[in-house]
Order: structure tokens, then sequence, then C-alpha cells
């Protein structure tokens, strides 16, 4: 076929430039996957409370499961940690759901237990990294399974639904004030050096809507005073943003961006469960105390 470059002359030499990259939002995720994946965890967990609250128990034990595994790659990954994998799966479903029989000391049994097998788990790796691995393990052990059997144990009383939905709604307005806040306001960040897009001016928002949360969740849902609520909501925000930048630091430490990948626009599901996990122990503490059963 003949050449059709002799009437308009040579053709363009092939670009080598990239087209521009789409601006990254403020927001630093994919925000309606973010929006999409939050609703679905959301109902999911508001289904299994409004028809048989104990099913929120299966809930937690499966989140326990993936993030477990998800955090036991990320220290394979990031830096060569061996956890106690299969010890820790087994050990952290005993520690959730020894809760519903056994209580508070039902976790812990299955906690020293646990942390007993990881020890012996080890010996099959010799003494190089054992302190290293036998450490991590405990860790793991404390971190997910642990901090999560305290949201197992808010569903166990006869008004546990309700226990449970006044954690879930604090947690929801903490993260919820203080990503519309930073995003419209956050000029002063908090720890760069931790979180760079954590601002002050989110965690204001996260203060405000986790107060006013609280005031009116504990009042609405569990008949408790608006300030004791307020004084929860305070509280969570608090646990909320000290665990967000726990897993930060874990992350930063082990040098690698998410825990996993699971969740679109989210990561992996540990990167949801930072501020739940101490919230969760700090929700019961102060529920039990403030809204006797």
């Amino acid at each position: 076929m003949e050449d059709e470059v002799t009437q308009d002359g040579p053709a363009d030499p092939p670009t080598t430039e990239k087209p521009p990259a789409a601006k990254a939002s403020k927001a630093g995720r994919n925000l309606p996957a973010a929006i999409g994946v939050g609703v679905v965890l959301g109902a999911a967990v508001l289904v299994s409370l409004l028809l048989v609250r104990h099913v929120f128990i299966g809930i937690v034990a499966v989140a326990v499961a993936v993030g477990t595994f998800e955090l036991a790659g990320a220290l394979k990954r990031g830096a060569g940690i061996n956890v106690a994998l299969i010890p820790l799966l087994v050990g952290g479903q005993a520690i959730v759901w020894l809760s519903w029989p056994f209580g508070r000391d039902g976790t812990i049994a299955a906690l020293v237990v646990t942390v007993l097998v990881c020890f012996v788990w080890r010996f099959r790796g010799g003494i190089d990294g054992y302190l290293r691995d036998v450490s991590a393990s405990m860790l793991t052990a404390v971190y997910v399974p642990l901090f999560a059997s305290f949201a197992a144990l808010l569903v166990m009383p006869h008004d546990g639904a309700q226990r449970v939905l006044c954690f879930m709604i604090l947690v929801v307005c903490s993260d919820t004030g203080g990503y519309i806040a930073g995003v419209l306001f956050g000029k002063h960040p908090m720890s760069p050096t931790i979180s760079p897009k954590k601002s002050w001016e989110g965690f204001a928002g996260s203060m405000l809507t986790g107060m006013v949360g609280g005031a009116l969740s504990v009042w609405l849902l569990l008949d408790g005073h608006w300030l004791l609520g307020a004084a929860l909501g305070a509280a969570l925000v608090l646990t909320a943003t000290v665990g967000d930048l726990i897993e930060s630091l874990i992350k930063r430490d082990l040098g690698i961006k998410d825990m996993g990948n699971l969740l679109p626009g989210h990561g992996g599901l540990m990167d949801r469960l930072d501020s739940l996990l101490p919230s969760a122990v700090v929700a019961f503490l102060l529920l039990t105390w403030f809204v006797p059963v």
C-alpha cells in the first residue's frame, strides 16, 4: 500500500509524553468506593443487630480472622517477621466466641492459652528471631482478637443491640466529622511525620460530631444522661484518633501503604479496624459504668 506521507509531509513522531495524571482527591482515597464499602459493612452490622443480635459476634469473628491474616502478612512483607499464624487464627476465634458464655473470663483465658501455644509453635523456627516473632505474635493476639472481643461483649446484655449501635454511631460520627472538617478546613497537621493528612481542624470536627452523636445516642437508645453520652463521645474520638495513629506508625515502620487491598477505597480491613479496635475497649468499659445493665 502506498505511503500516505507524500501530501502532508512525514507524520509527527509518536509522543512520549504521558497524559497528565488525574488530580488526587484532597480526601486521599477513592471516595465513591469508600462510601459504598462503608454502607455495605454498616448494613451488615445493622441487619444482624435488628434480627438476631448474637449474629454480630459472627461478624466480629470474621473481621478478627481477616484482620489477623492481614496484619501477619504485613509483618512478613515489611520486616520478615513470622508470627504464629495458625495458633493466632484458632486462638482468635476462641477469644471472641468464649466471650458469649463466659464473658471477660473466657476472653482472658483464651488469650493466655493462645500466647502459650504461640511460644511453643515458634520452637520449629529455631533460635534466630525467636523473641522478635513471639513478641509480634503476642502483639497480634492483643491488638486484634482481644480488642475486638470487647465489641462482642457489648452485645451480650439484653440491650446489647442498642449498646453496639451507640458504639458504631459514635465511631461513624467521629470519622465523618473529622473527614469533612479536614477536607474543608484542614491546614494544621496534627502529626506530620506519622499521618500528614490528619489535621487539628479534622480532630475538632470529630470531637464536635462525636460528642453530639454520643449525647443523642446514649439518651435515645439507652435512656442514659446526655452528659454521659457526650463524655463517651469525647472518649471514643480520642481512642479512634489514637488507634488511627497507632496503625499509621506500624505501617510506616514496616514501610507499607496499606495492610491489604480487600476493600476498594479503604485498603485492607485492618485499615478500617484501626479506630474501631481500641474504641471497642473504651466503649465497653464506659458504657458498663455509665449505663449499668
